[in-house]
């Protein structure tokens, strides 16, 4: 796989954070069994960044879906709802990765949609600290 497994972090079963994905991860991703990517990261962040359309083409072609949940600091209403979206839309099966420029973003995108359908705020810290991710600031 072109990410290294390391930096494919587990929120939970079914929810994976990661940094940045480009175009040419993706069919490899695929491969590794995702089966949703939520892009949390704004176009034009950073110079040479891939564009979310150019992420979109990518997941399309290798029969990913995608959601551009862009998220500038802590995530906003509409990006904790498209994330919330995306776990209800879930199957048993399915494997969702999240990414940001971090993933600190993705992962506090995810703690907020799974606090807003009443997880635990200290079980959904635990879970991101164990990946990596200190949300002890972010409002749960």
């Amino acid at each position: 796989m072109s990410l290294p497994p390391a930096t494919l972090r587990p929120l939970s079963r079914q929810v994976w954070v990661t940094g940045q994905v480009t175009p040419g991860q993706v069919s490899d991703l695929r491969g590794a069994g995702f089966t949703c990517l939520v892009n949390h990261r704004p176009d034009d962040e950073e110079p040479g960044q891939p564009s979310a359309a150019e992420i979109a083409r990518a997941c399309a072609e290798a029969g990913l879906a995608v959601v551009h949940a862009p998220a500038r600091g802590l995530p906003d209403p509409a990006a904790v709802a498209a994330t919330r979206a995306v776990l209800d839309s879930l199957g048993e099966s399915d494997k969702a990765l999240f990414f940001c420029r971090s993933g600190m973003r993705s992962a506090a995108a995810w703690a907020m949609a799974e606090r807003q359908a009443g997880a635990d705020p200290a079980q959904l810290r635990q879970a991101a600290a164990a990946a990596g991710y200190d949300l002890g600031r972010v409002p749960l």
